[in-house]
């Protein structure tokens, strides 16, 4: 089986860095509370080089923060688009990028939930158990406004579910009860120092 998946399509081999962060520069992750993250973002209407560059940010500033997606509205941007490098759970990684996603509606009878450790880069340093279906298919399209189909299983589906929550204004904390949610917070306010110092050490040795 082809252990690396990028935008849905088996490829023999792929850099450890996408291809497309070496293009890119790092831009500054959005915070739980800002405005931009919790209201539903714009369809992308325009295709082409200003997308493909957003697309390159985003990608950089994914891997320096050691996250596995990252959504237009998190740094910033009003689009329905995110960007993605994921393990599945079957340790096959999965990289690419999709616009204006949406999810396709599971049947429940088919579907099973798993209660599994989810994190966000907008709530730095909190990881809590969300409750999501272990399978995951979103339509959209490629930088170029050709149509895409991405199938996940496992963390992989999960991170599908949490980017397409992030496009509709939806953080992981809106799933989470009122007692859990000022968990996380505390977690991100004693944890949230040391996530940004990983950040800028991993910055620095991009740029050395």
């Amino acid at each position: 089986m082809p252990r690396v998946f990028v935008q849905g399509r088996p490829v023999d081999a792929y850099p450890r860095l996408a291809p497309e962060a070496r293009r890119g520069s790092v831009r500054r992750i959005t915070e739980v509370g800002e405005e931009v993250l919790h209201r539903p973002c714009r369809d992308v209407t325009e295709f082409g080089p200003d997308l493909a560059a957003l697309i390159a940010d985003m990608f950089l500033t994914m891997h320096v923060a050691d996250g596995a997606g990252l959504a237009a509205n998190q740094v910033g941007v009003d689009l329905r688009l995110f960007v993605y490098d994921c393990p599945d759970d079957d340790g096959v990684r999965h990289v690419g990028h999709i616009a204006n996603p949406v999810l396709d509606p599971l049947d429940p009878a088919g579907r099973r939930l798993l209660d599994e450790g989810e994190g966000c880069l907008s709530v730095p340093g909190a990881v809590m158990d969300v409750l999501r279906p272990d399978r995951a298919v979103v339509r959209g399209f490629d930088q170029d406004g050709n149509a895409l189909v991405i199938e996940g299983t496992g963390y992989f589906a999960r991170c599908l579910q949490h980017e397409t929550d992030h496009v509709n204004g939806q953080i992981y904390l809106d799933r989470l009860s009122q007692r859990e949610r000022r968990d996380a917070l505390r977690q991100m306010e004693d944890r949230r120092e040391r996530v940004f110092a990983r950040r800028a050490d991993k910055e620095a040795e991009l740029s050395r």
